[in-house]
């Protein structure tokens, strides 16, 4: 692995004799009171500001910070009017532009395309807060209030939208964000590393600055630079997806993507793309990528590394107020209330599950931090967070068991190309010890004042069957009653495309999961999470999964219909009809079905809720046509009866008679739990 500049090593920013701010200023007042007659550095966000390092705009604000920066914070603007991007005026260096910690358009809109009405991160769950596309619409606001300042995208939403991507939500391909938002830099994935050197560069050289040495980092170019060599990946017709290049070993060189163009008119071009990002994942040996739109290229330069254990526990012991900006006393933003006694122990996921966006944007090498500065956090969670009752609501990150796990040989780790350290099965390289997680875990039980520690984050339960000693610790300590974990299918053909294991894992988990809780004397359950209409999934599947759940008695109160995220291979499936996992070459990519049509997705829904008498009349309109029409009537092992009860069948799936058009939630013994999940019909082992 390349060797990086530590984080905290830079010269502090002259401005760093102003101090620790309590909150970062958000009006001109509150920079009055600091004594500022300007911001250095003035992050737009679309959440709220709550200085925790739960959310992005805080962490990086109080990064900044240390470096010697002064930042300001502008969240959740009116964006129809440039004049409130101009309230804390023009920043000596950069705005710094994010949609928040959640996609603005995921935020916005379901999977079936419909507008949400609530928001998370905004106070009182107030809905409409903000733009579709919100880097490009605050990005562009910020260009109308001061011309000449710089701007520099980051976050989630310019992360995964770094090159040309499918957008599910105008159903077409777009430009990468960076020219449509017409800003100058772009930071991709966890981006500390870049954010500290960039800002430095800027503040010493200006934004013409050269930025091609700084990993983690796209900008725009209008010529490949001299001295530099293309890999080609952009010949379909070739196999080559610009990785035979050891004859380039000495000479700078960068991969020569499908241009914009042509990923927008060739499906099969965007595949080949897909796959090549996805290779040039590892930053032990990735290379800068090059992608043409019109007569400007995109450059983007290798990720970023991944920060140390004393760089991580370094970000996360910034003195944060922990708690919302003093603007919004006496009203409640539910994102914070859900985590404000929580804590992130690690990032990254080696999963590499083809639907999700954690691997893209936060790396598949795992960044942990150590004990003592978590232990330091639970104790000021316990001192200082309003409302702390001795639980702990969550220890964990993208995934709750991958703590300190890590590949046995780092020279392997850094010539890697996999995809996945877990699919098609456990790679032999991988450290799967838990013990230090298990370490971790009574260590923090018994802090003072700490009554219980919960696992909320989901488990990976083919990585948790390896040890079984963290299963029972699990299970003796830190259930509260529910465990979620998201086997996401039973069908092999799915569960193929996604990368995630078969049913038999799911099935050793649970096995070990129920002897725990037996052993403890506790009744517990699991919240397996299914997928509807994943590319790659067959009506007969959804079937079979149906037929699975009714047979071990789970009911679906809500469910998750797949959402094309951009950037995922998941994606490139849904678009494009390839499978951008196996090689992309013309007349030899390996085609796959995907669900697009709106009566095919409702249908696989309905699938997950056979139990709703409003799926009914389609569930036996496919059963016969599919040539089940054994599964309708009312035997145990059958699907839907063949009645149809007073008042259902005519308001749409998910909706119940009675009930205002509203759903009833399924209350399992032990009480009410709503969740995306699945919920236990009864207790397993009674009829």
């Amino acid at each position: 692995m390349p060797v990086a500049k530590p984080l905290f090593s830079y010269r502090k920013y002259w401005a760093h004799r102003y101090g620790t701010a309590p909150f970062f200023p958000m009006s001109r007042a509150e920079m009055d009171q600091l004594g500022w007659d300007s911001c250095d550095v003035i992050l737009v966000t679309g959440d709220a500001y709550i200085d925790h390092p739960s959310f992005g705009m805080a962490l990086v604000a109080r990064l900044l910070e240390a470096q010697g920066f002064r930042v300001g914070i502008i969240a959740q603007p009116e964006w129809r009017d440039a004049s409130a991007f101009a309230v804390l005026g023009q920043p000596n260096l950069f705005f710094g532009v994010t949609s928040g910690n959640m996609d603005s358009m995921v935020n916005r809109y379901t999977s079936d395309r419909r507008l949400r009405h609530n928001d998370s991160y905004t106070p009182d769950g107030e809905g409409g807060k903000r733009p579709d596309r919100a880097v490009i619409v605050y990005a562009q606001r910020c260009r109308e209030a001061f011309p000449e300042a710089p701007i520099v995208l980051g976050g989630i939403e310019a992360s995964l939208r770094r090159i040309a991507h499918y957008d599910y939500w105008s159903d077409k391909v777009r430009r990468s964000i960076l020219f449509d938002a017409k800003a100058d830099l772009l930071l991709y994935g966890n981006a500390e590393r870049a954010l500290v050197e960039v800002a430095h560069r800027i503040a010493q050289s200006g934004i013409k600055a050269d930025f091609s040495d700084v990993r983690g980092v796209g900008f725009i170019r209008s010529a490949l630079p001299e001295g530099w060599v293309e890999a080609s990946a952009d010949d379909i017709e070739s196999p080559d997806e610009g990785i035979r290049r050891k004859h380039l070993r000495h000479v700078p060189t960068v991969i020569r993507m499908p241009s914009f163009e042509q990923v927008e008119e060739d499906k099969e071009l965007y595949a080949r793309a897909s796959r090549v990002l996805h290779k040039e994942a590892n930053p032990g040996n990735a290379l800068p990528l090059i992608q043409r739109h019109g007569d400007r290229e995109m450059w983007l330069t290798p990720p970023p590394i991944p920060l140390t254990m004393a760089e991580m526990d370094g970000v996360y012991d910034l003195p944060y107020a922990r708690a919302p900006h003093p603007d919004y006393a006496g009203r409640k933003i539910p994102a914070w209330e859900m985590i404000r006694h929580s804590v992130t122990i690690m990032r990254g996921c080696f999963g590499g599950c083809s639907f999700c966006s954690i691997t893209e944007h936060e790396g598949r090498i795992i960044q942990s931090r150590s004990e003592e500065s978590i232990l330091k956090e639970i104790e000021t969670i316990r001192d200082k967070t309003e409302g702390f009752t001795g639980i702990i609501s969550d220890i964990g990150g993208p995934t709750a068991n991958m703590y300190r796990l890590a590949c046995k040989d780092r020279q392997t780790e850094a010539v890697c190309r996999r995809p996945s350290c877990v699919y098609p099965d456990i790679c032999k390289n991988l450290d799967t010890n838990h013990d230090p997680l298990i370490q971790l875990y009574r260590k923090v039980r018994a802090v003072p004042g700490v009554k219980k520690v919960n696992v909320a984050s989901g488990v990976r339960y083919d990585l948790a069957v390896e040890s079984p000693e963290y299963v029972k610790e699990l299970v003796e300590h830190h259930v509260g009653g529910y465990l979620k974990i998201a086997p996401e299918h039973t069908e092999d053909g799915p569960l193929s495309k996604m990368m995630k294991p078969g049913i038999g894992s799911y099935d050793a988990f649970k096995k070990l999961f129920d002897e725990a809780a037996q052993k403890a004397g506790k009744k517990y359950f699991l919240i397996p999470y299914f997928i509807a209409a994943h590319p790659g999934t067959t009506d007969e599947d959804m079937m079979n999964l149906a037929l699975w759940l009714k047979k071990n008695g789970y009911r679906a109160d809500q469910v998750q219909t797949y959402l094309p995220s951009p950037m995922a291979l998941s994606t490139a499936m849904y678009h494009t009809g390839f499978n951008p996992l196996k090689p992309v070459r013309r007349g030899a990519s390996e085609p796959i079905d995907t669900v697009r049509g709106v009566r095919q997705r409702r249908l696989h829904k309905a699938f997950l809720r056979y139990h709703d008498a409003e799926n009914w009349p389609l569930l036996r309109e496919a059963l016969k046509s599919m040539g089940r029409a054994d599964l309708i009537g009312p035997g145990k092992q059958q699907l839907v009866p063949s009645w149809q009860p007073a008042g259902t069948g005519a308001k749409g799936e998910g909706k119940q008679a009675g009930h205002k058009g509203r759903q009833r939630p399924v209350e399992p013994k032990g009480g009410k739990f709503l969740t995306k999940g699945i919920l236990p019909r009864r207790p397993p082992g009674q009829s």
